[in-house]
């Protein structure tokens, strides 16, 4: 069975892809990008970011929204969306070995076509008005619960 993967839509923002990437490789999940990202990455805020851990990592890179879905279609893995717009809570899911958990843009989100070949949509409860968590911190507490679950 495959592990679990953290999977960043057109990342925008280096320090926040690094930081996860950093966090996947220290509780040993796999990566995916999608690009375009935002940033080169070579760039040395994402570099600094990750530092030497993006060393000990798989990451998958796909150059398109369709060629990762292609991939993960030959792979038979189930898509988790972490967005605001989600219909359960991530307390809620019940997480399985081999899914991906995917985080969107952190200007944008994910787009509709994202959004509709999602196997599930999870969100963070939140106070009020709030709008959104910062995307590697609402990242962390999902691939926590799913460990958690999962191990």
């Amino acid at each position: 069975m495959p592990n679990l993967t953290l999977a960043l839509f057109q990342p925008d923002i280096p320090q926040n892809a690094g930081t996860m990437l950093r966090a996947c490789a220290c509780l040993g999940l796999d990566a995916a990008i999608i690009e375009p990202a935002g940033f080169l990455i070579s760039d040395r805020n994402f570099r600094r970011s990750g530092m030497d851990y993006l060393d000990q990592l798989k990451i998958e890179r796909h150059l398109s929204w369709s060629a990762f879905e292609d991939w993960r279609k030959t792979t038979g893995r189930r898509l988790v969306l972490l967005t605001t717009r989600g219909s359960i809570s991530y307390t809620q899911c019940v997480y399985l070995p081999g899914d991906i958990l995917m985080v969107g843009r952190e200007s944008l989100g994910a787009p509709e076509e994202v959004h509709a070949a999602a196997d599930l949509r999870v969100t963070i409860p939140m106070q009020g008005d709030m709008r959104s968590l910062n995307v590697a911190l609402a990242a962390a507490m999902v691939i926590g619960e799913a460990l958690r679950q999962i191990r």
